[in-house]
């Protein structure tokens, strides 16, 4: 794996590093509780790109198969479904608003059935097939973060950037928690989530179609003791060194 340069998070990016973000495709891979979404969000504010969650469009779609009854399992039933879906991801100051058929869905993406659904959904080849045809649709022409778990190894092996971010697996499953609303808090403990946190690291390791795992060309930057600044400084880091290449100027 490549090694980390040394973050300088005072700077800001120069005019050419910014004009080949512009053109660039940036990978943000890795487990669930992470900071996939908080680093992906951070860069795409940072160097003036869209930032496709693919991790929302996984967690919209399980929404509509339960609400429609519709078994997670049952790949039969799915792949009809799917064929009456649309995802729409609207980005704002805050992270990005998720239309489900049209409807603003972005508040139930984060309830443990919903997050748990899209890890059950996700396995099936043909849900995969679908949903990585959309991803790469919007993201063709570049200028864009694009987070998830096989974006630099499936999606776009050909990024021009690549991160997979990790931590513990105790540390994703208390920030998981600790991203749940209070209602849905209440109802759960953290060790359970920390529980269903490696149920879903098993499936999503072990599932034999795009198996979540790092590039071999991606930066490891493993965020169990590094602080929120430090995270996104070392990503900023990663992302300059990059667009620095000889092939964008």
């Amino acid at each position: 794996m490549t090694a980390q340069p040394q973050p300088d998070s005072a700077s800001q990016p120069s005019f050419e590093i910014l004009a080949a973000a512009r053109r660039a495709i940036i990978a943000i891979d890795g487990p669930a509780g992470a900071g996939k979404s908080t680093v992906a969000r951070h860069l795409a504010q940072f160097y003036g790109l869209l930032n496709l969650e693919t991790g929302a469009m996984y967690r919209a779609f399980a929404l509509k198969a339960l609400t429609a009854g519709v078994g997670l399992d049952d790949v039969a039933g799915l792949l009809p479904l799917s064929a009456q879906t649309t995802i729409h991801l609207e980005p704002t100051g805050e992270g990005n608003l998720v239309y489900l058929d049209g409807t603003d869905v972005t508040a139930r993406l984060r309830e443990p059935e919903v997050t748990d659904g899209a890890s059950r959904v996700s396995v099936h080849p043909q849900i995969r097939a679908w949903m990585v045809g959309l991803q790469q649709q919007l993201a063709a022409s570049g200028g864009v973060v694009m987070e998830g778990r096989d974006i630099g190894t499936v999606v776009f092996p050909h990024a021009d950037v690549k991160i997979f971010l990790d931590a513990a697996p105790e540390v994703r499953g208390l920030r998981r928690y600790d991203q749940l609303d209070p209602e849905a808090a209440a109802e759960v403990q953290p060790e359970e989530v920390v529980r269903e946190l490696r149920a879903r690291d098993e499936r999503d390791r072990n599932r034999a179609d795009s198996p979540l795992k790092p590039a071999d060309d991606a930066v490891i930057l493993d965020s169990t003791r590094l602080t929120l600044d430090q995270v996104v400084a070392q990503a900023e880091a990663i992302v300059a060194a990059k667009l620095s290449a000889p092939k964008f100027s």
